[in-house]
């Protein structure tokens, strides 16, 4: 009985968006704004933790199980792992070139900044659509329940709370109702309550700092 990976894609939804939208809010930025270049700066923390921790989730959690257990599929574990090199590499240039950038927002470490999202965010892309395609009905088949929800556990476990909130509510940002249900059912009831009332409004206050006002926010 294969298990549901629906929870993954909704993740990748965040990263397919948070990718262009820093591209997008690094080249508005006016040369000399620092105070933005920051606010920013700080934003694309925030997305390299959730990018990072999701991943080493999998390096760790989902390869190896997988691995052991498929055969002729197995050039498809491989090429993941290969693509998580890839982007681990743009992150090297991104981790060197936001500080050239936010340290006093100049417009040739702005183009050189632009141009390194561009190329993290064509990587990403490429990984995502072909995990989609063909790691998760992989992953479906071959792992348990216990398993795949070993990598939330991962991604809790190693993200400060207050930020955790954040990637919770960029997850549940542009989900419809069924996928916030779905994301919502998997936590315990205490938990659901602390998103509604100090999560949720901290998300609202977080991502109008970051991209300004923004009618009909879906964190719900």
């Amino acid at each position: 009985m294969s298990i549901n990976t629906q929870d993954m894609e909704i993740a990748h939804r965040v990263f397919r968006r948070e990718s262009r939208l820093l591209m997008e809010f690094v080249a508005d930025v006016v040369p000399g704004d620092t105070a933005r270049a920051k606010v920013v700066a700080d934003h694309f923390r925030v997305y390299q933790l959730g990018l990072h921790n999701h991943h080493e989730g999998e390096d760790e959690l989902l390869w190896p199980p997988l691995l052991a257990r498929v055969d002729l599929e197995a050039d498809i574990v491989l090429r993941m792992e290969a693509q998580h090199e890839r982007i681990a590499a743009t992150m090297t240039r991104l981790d060197a070139a936001f500080p050239a950038w936010e340290a006093g927002a100049g417009a040739d470490e702005r183009d050189t900044l632009v141009a390194a999202l561009a190329e993290h965010r064509a990587v990403v892309l490429e990984h995502l659509d072909d995990e989609e395609a063909t790691l998760l009905p992989l992953a479906a088949k071959h792992l348990t329940e216990r398993e795949w929800a070993s990598l939330g556990d991962h991604l809790v476990n190693n993200t400060p709370k207050l930020t955790l909130l954040t990637l919770f509510g960029a997850v549940l940002e542009d989900a419809n109702p069924a996928e916030r249900a779905l994301v919502l059912s998997g936590l315990p009831a205490p938990v659901r309550v602390i998103w509604h009332v100090i999560g949720r409004p901290r998300y609202a206050r977080y991502i109008r700092r970051v991209r300004g006002p923004r009618p009909n926010l879906n964190a719900a």
